[in-house]
């Protein structure tokens, strides 16, 4: 207690390792994309790293408060409208869904499954918390999209022709929502 994993990718360096499959990336809740730091933040990581000066390293928050803090979370009180706009938002995403766009249906392969519904409406939870809001409200979720759907959208050969990412339909498929709602 806590459980949780941490793991990077390195989409240059691919001799070694070996990517994972969809269902055990579907078991992360988000993918985070870190770009390349500045040029002052990389001088800073330069210096502090190559120097003989030991760092010290001192936790911030210990293991049973992050489990009382993913308690909390969870004890967030959501409308069933939020609920059913992350439902849809990940439904969305999958090809054989009727009512998914048909950008959807041209460049996805596979979408995400009920696991993004769930790690959505957590996701929106705790940016709430962390905002000062009592409950989630669905610009939390769209908050949320990117991250948690970008490792769960398989797209196919005419994404990949047309150049489009995973990132680029999630970016659409949150526009074409927020139209919706307003």
């Amino acid at each position: 207690e806590p459980f949780f994993v941490l793991a990077t990718q390195n989409p240059i360096e691919q001799e070694g390792t070996y990517p994972l499959p969809e269902a055990q990336l579907d078991r992360f809740m988000f993918s985070i994309y870190i770009d390349y730091p500045t040029r002052d933040e990389e001088v800073d990581i330069v210096k502090s790293t190559t120097g003989g000066q030991q760092q010290d390293l001192h936790h911030v928050v210990s293991g049973k408060e992050i489990s009382e803090l993913q308690q909390l979370v969870r004890r967030v009180p959501v409308t069933d409208h939020v609920v059913e706009y992350a439902v849809s938002l990940a439904r969305k995403t999958r090809p054989v869904e009727e009512d998914a766009p048909q950008f959807i249906k041209d460049w996805v392969n596979w979408g995400a499954g009920p696991r993004a519904s769930q790690y959505l409406i957590l996701g929106a939870k705790a940016r709430a918390v962390l905002h000062g809001s009592y409950t989630p409200s669905p610009a939390d979720v769209r908050a949320m999209a990117l991250p948690v759907l970008r490792h769960r959208i398989v797209t196919n050969f005419n994404a990949d022709a047309d150049g489009v990412t995973s990132q680029d339909i999630i970016s659409q498929l949150v526009d074409e929502l927020t139209k919706e709602e307003e």
